[in-house]
């Protein structure tokens, strides 16, 4: 039994749902940049602000992200990348997306929350060693990655 308006009325909700989705999810990201940039003004006039939060996770506090996220950028980066990535090359683009400001304190605190990332995809068997490129070593999408939801419903 054919129902056309009822899968053309199914179709134009999917696609009203994906565009409120899309808008959501850039709402919601410039809200955490300006949370960020509320963060690093604090610390502008207050460095020792929030002290004791800070310093049982250091690196978490600063420009952070939603569970699976950064697993999922990370994993996007090196999908449509026509080359092997390196972790600065994709902290870079992570800098570039999340509108912050590349100073060296934001690069070495991202490098690290996504080399962490990439080892724990190494793991998992998404993505594989490429070689290096200066010092630093290249990853890829494993072309027989493992299609499995994992921590993060990669």
């Amino acid at each position: 039994m054919e129902r056309p308006n009822t899968i053309s009325g199914l179709q134009a909700k999917r696609a009203e749902l994906i565009k409120l989705h899309e808008n959501l999810v850039a709402d919601a990201k410039k809200v955490m940049v300006d949370i960020d940039h509320l963060d690093a003004t604090i610390r502008l006039f207050d460095p020792d602000a929030d002290l004791s939060r800070r310093m049982k996770n250091r690196y978490a506090i600063k420009h952070r992200a939603h569970f699976g996220h950064s697993r999922r950028f990370v994993l996007n980066a090196l999908r449509t990348s026509t080359a092997p990535m390196t972790s600065k090359a994709i902290t870079y683009e992570w800098i570039k997306d999340r509108g912050l400001k590349p100073d060296e304190a934001t690069r070495v605190i991202l490098t690290k929350r996504i080399g962490a990332c990439i080892s724990g995809l190494r793991k998992d068997g998404h993505i594989e060693y490429a070689g290096m490129d200066g010092e630093y070593k290249t990853w890829r999408v494993k072309p027989d990655a493992p299609n499995g939801k994992h921590r993060s419903d990669v």
